[in-house]
């Protein structure tokens, strides 16, 4: 039993290795234990640089000659996982690139109309087709981020409200006062929370909806790009203005609001449940 134990200590011992400078504070450490940690430390790879976390050392790690050809591999592998998500990011670009491109084209033909948009870019140079359409997606975007009913809403609370005439013209009240005493920041906001699917959704098929506004409206415009531009028109001062009215009454209900005692009255009347015996 003795002699089994000293072979046991004997074979921890040759497996043992003093791997950094820290000598008096770090103990030898086993091959077998120090090759698993390692293989974490690298993440699969066989070329990373490992360092000790207290010293920060660098281990000195070899591996055996296996040949010009993988060292070749080798490199070429490394090349590849390095260069793989630049190419990567290339090919998404390039993907929303040609679908802007894409898109740009679909809507001149459905603004101008089919057959004139298409007599328009095969006229136009191909350098400004492949800089115009793609920026035809891109201005409906930016054009969705301007809120002009925010300002239009805020020089109506602001100015109009103090006009004594102005409350028997808008369909809204405008001299609103809260139920109590609140600060600016408790008041409800003017501006929505941002949500950019909403953004995008908007603004991609705002030409489909000027479309079918122009045809619907203004049926009796002969150009199709002057009915699509009115079609459009209508559509943003009508979306407009109902939501300015649904956002002061919005604003209303938020000021008036009151929360009530918690009362076997107001339990059954507003939570509609019966009264506790």
């Amino acid at each position: 039993m003795d002699n089994q134990s000293d072979q046991n200590l004997n074979t921890q011992s040759e497996a043992a290795a003093q791997i950094s400078t820290t000598n008096t504070t770090t103990k030898p450490v086993h091959q077998a234990c120090l090759q698993r940690w390692v293989d974490e430390k690298q993440k699969g790879g066989n070329m990373g640089k490992v360092t000790c976390p207290q010293c920060q050392t660098e281990y000195i790690i070899v591996f055996p000659n296996m040949g010009v050809l993988v060292l070749l591999l080798d490199t070429v592998d490394s090349f590849v996982y390095k260069g793989c998500p630049f190419l990567a990011a290339g090919i998404v670009v390039g993907a929303i690139y040609w679908c802007a491109v894409t898109y740009g084209a679909i809507t001149v033909m459905q603004v101008v109309g089919q057959k004139e948009g298409l007599a328009v870019m095969e006229q136009a140079d191909p350098l400004v087709l492949l800089i115009g359409l793609p920026a035809i997606p891109i201005a409906l975007i930016v054009g969705k981020l301007i809120r002009w009913e925010d300002t239009v809403l805020a020089f109506i609370r602001n100015y109009l409200a103090r006009v004594p005439l102005i409350k028997y013209i808008l369909p809204f009240r405008v001299d609103v006062n809260p139920s109590f005493t609140r600060s600016e920041s408790d008041l409800p906001p003017l501006t929505d929370p941002f949500s950019a699917t909403r953004v995008l959704c908007g603004a991609l098929l705002m030409p489909t909806i000027a479309n079918m506004f122009g045809k619907f409206f203004f049926d009796s415009v002969k150009s199709n790009f002057h009915k699509t531009v009115l079609g459009g028109l209508t559509f943003i001062a009508i979306k407009g203005c109902l939501k300015i009215y649904h956002k002061q009454q919005q604003y209303i209900r938020q000021c008036q609001r009151k929360i009530l005692d918690y009362t076997e009255a107001n339990i059954s009347t507003y939570l509609r449940r019966n009264p506790r015996d």
